[in-house]
């Protein structure tokens, strides 16, 4: 019997034939860490699973047809899938971001977060030193608020360098190498001897250190899905918002004792270890490198190309899509409140509250920082809590716009209010000290409600180009934040706190409708632009 089974090829395939139908892994499987999810050849987790649920006699009457093409069970384990078929949210092409465990990808989060705290505390922490750094230099307050503002331009900058450079050589080359770059002029900064090598080196310094920023976002968008990335980019964006807030109060508690100079110091220290956690600790991320492009190359052709990856109009382009115009002024406004509200505390809140020391006008930085670390625990849950519902609304169908709806409350009621207050409480000198403080607070915890919704967003619709979409988000906001930093001494001796609080405020409910619209035209504009109709990621 034995041998008549052997000769007989259709009781072969009985044999082999499964009782029930297949399990996923007994379809062939892409390898995720090669793959792009916007490649047409990768198949996606769905497909997989309509393959595998065809009838018994339909894969018994193509393996007749092909005789060679036995199926056999896989050794490959297929505990991923089970979690996808468990998870109501995972997607088509969501594999790709299984690379990493759950405990590196928070490791990676936690190193990126302490390094995107660099550049912006710096942008702030001298602040609490200006006098002392006025007289070292012999110079004006009003010369050295250019310095500030002068960072932040750079800030504003620098991403439309880093961005297409981490596209084309990848996240870890390119934050390995700004790092670097930012410990040495962090030193510069410490050492310099005069007043335009200090310009110098602080410029160069928030050029280095927006990297961290730009680049970094780009990682979060490699290795987290978009229904998780909300939890993520919000513990990432809180060493941005935290670091500002904290700076002049760390500053002034150091110029209280020691030199400013050692301001830098701190910062160099800071950097060092940033290095070494990029160097040892974060892993390469990117899904595919641009420069995988120079194969076959001439050396000629290999520059002329290069010249084209790296060429600083790749993110200006992309705000041909208005979505992306409208949410980079959004995410403008809420930096322009931020930098407005924290660069005049001394000369605003010692004045009115008859406050002398460094250290007294640096506790007050206290009350946003603590705004912007609480609101870390609760504004990218909320953000990607919403997405999921309005899932669940459309039948399983997820539109990136979705995600926005969660910060409009926060952007156009919220830290408005809490401005308004802010403002013509230490105007009308009413209330106190607990007034401006609670509304500075309760405004930081806003922030963390609207950022990881615009800034995920943003890498949601366009996932193929993150680094640079990411970095044309932070040329719009670091503009702003220059001239927030620059516009508020002088506006606030024009018109006083209170009128200048009401027009930071109007800024940003003008920005919040402004989202409100995306949320719901965004789509269609995308469409428009890709001439694509029904298609809901770019």
């Amino acid at each position: 019997m034995a041998a008549t089974e052997m000769n007989n090829p259709t009781s072969v395939l009985h044999a082999l034939a499964p009782a029930e139908e297949p399990s996923v892994d007994m379809v062939a499987q892409d390898d995720p860490s090669t793959r792009e999810p916007e490649e047409p050849q990768a198949r996606p987790l769905a497909q997989h699973t309509v393959t595998a649920s065809s009838s018994s006699s339909s894969d018994l009457e193509s393996q007749q047809s092909h005789p060679s093409l036995l199926r056999i069970q896989s050794h490959v384990s297929g505990h991923d899938h089970v979690v996808a078929d468990q998870d109501p949210h995972y997607e088509a092409g969501d594999e790709i971001y299984d690379r990493f465990s759950a405990k590196r990808k928070m490791m990676i989060v936690i190193i990126l977060s302490f390094c995107s705290f660099l550049a912006p505390i710096s942008s702030t922490s001298i602040l609490a030193a200006s006098t002392e750094v006025v007289q070292t230099y012999n110079t004006t307050p009003a010369i050295f608020g250019y310095s500030n503002c002068l960072y932040m331009v750079f800030m504003g900058l620098a991403p439309l360098f880093w961005g297409p450079m981490g596209q084309t050589f990848g996240r870890k080359w390119t934050l390995t190498a700004s790092a670097v770059i930012f410990c040495v002029f962090s030193i510069g900064s410490a050492l310099a001897p005069n007043l335009a090598a200090f310009f110098v080196m602080r410029v160069l310094t928030a050029f280095a250190g927006t990297s961290f920023l730009t680049v970094g976002g780009a990682v979060i968008g490699d290795v987290y899905r978009p229904v998780e990335r909300g939890v993520a980019y919000g513990w990432f964006l809180s060493g941005t918002l935290i670091g500002p807030a904290l700076g002049p109060l760390i500053a002034g508690i150091i110029v209280n004792f020691v030199s400013w100079r050692y301001i830098f110091w701190l910062q160099t220290v800071l950097a060092v270890l940033a290095t070494a956690a990029v160097i040892f600790l974060i892993p390469e991320t990117i899904h595919r490198k641009r420069k995988a492009d120079f194969a076959g190359l001439s050396t000629p052709q290999k520059a002329i190309k290069l010249a084209s990856m790296i060429n600083p109009w790749r993110v200006l382009a992309l705000f041909r899509y208005p979505n992306l115009l409208v949410l980079g002024l959004a995410s403008g406004s809420l930096v322009w409140n931020m930098y407005s509200l924290l660069t005049p505390i001394r000369e605003v809140l010692n004045p009115r509250f008859g406050l002398t020391s460094p250290i007294m006008a640096g506790l007050f930085f206290i009350a946003p920082g603590a705004g912007y670390f609480i609101g870390t625990f609760f504004g990218g849950k909320w953000a990607d809590r919403v997405v999921k519902k309005w899932i669940k609304k459309r039948g399983g169908k997820r539109v990136p716009e979705d995600r926005l709806k969660s910060c409009l409350t926060a952007m156009g009621v919220v830290i408005p209010g809490c401005m308004l207050v802010y403002g013509w409480s230490v105007e009308k000198r009413v209330g106190g000290v607990p007034v401006p403080v609670i509304a500075m607070f309760v405004q930081g915890v806003a922030q963390l409600f609207c950022f990881p919704s615009l800034n995920t967003y943003c890498i949601d619709v366009n996932q193929a180009k993150s680094g640079e979409v990411v970095a044309g988000n932070y040329v719009i906001r670091y503009f702003f934040a220059a001239a927030g930093s620059a516009a508020c001494q002088p506006a606030i001796k024009a018109m006083g706190v209170g009128w200048f609080s009401t027009i930071t405020a109007g800024f940003l409910m003008v920005s919040a409708a402004g989202v409100w619209v995306t949320s719901n035209r965004g789509s269609a504009w995308r469409e428009a632009i890709d001439g694509v109709k029904g298609e809901e990621k770019v």
